[in-house]
């Protein structure tokens, strides 16, 4: 298999974890902050998916460190399938979650008005801000499992 920028067991790839995880984190840490998030489907559902992104990222990213400093090349196939499934089964979600959040604070807050404390508006916009970021780095990463898949 390959060897580049992204894949399992280097810098990039720890770094790319990190950042999906820290994305993911501020999302939830946004989020739950406000008093009223339960009254949303969508900001539960962000929650939720963004809760699974952080286990799943800081997971790869304690394997990339661990192979990183026992200086290990983690490719085997198997393993690369299943952070193949995994990463595009989270980008999906994350995706999901993000879009859905992103609609309802526009509608909610911007186009009905509805929207009378700005705190917690800023609020749940840095969430699906943070959210959307953290799908950005989740669907590199995925591109670069189903690259280095494919390539192997």
């Amino acid at each position: 298999m390959k060897d580049f920028a992204g894949t399992p067991g280097t810098i990039t790839g720890l770094i790319l974890r990190m950042f999906q995880c820290f994305f993911a984190a501020g999302s939830i840490a946004s989020m739950a902050t406000t008093k009223n998030f339960f009254n949303f489907t969508a900001f539960c559902y962000l929650i939720a998916s963004m809760g699974l992104q952080v286990i799943w990222s800081f997971g790869l990213a304690f394997m990339d460190a661990y192979a990183l400093a026992k200086k290990k090349v983690i490719h085997n196939p198997g393993l690369i399938s299943l952070f193949v499934v995994g990463d595009w089964v989270t980008a999906t979600l994350s995706l999901a979650a993000a879009s859905s959040s992103g609609g309802i604070t526009v509608l909610y807050f911007t186009d009905l008005g509805g929207c009378s404390i700005a705190d917690e508006c800023q609020k749940y916009q840095m969430a699906v801000a943070l959210a959307f970021l953290s799908w950005i780095t989740i669907g590199v990463s995925s591109l670069i499992m189903f690259w280095l898949l494919a390539a192997g």
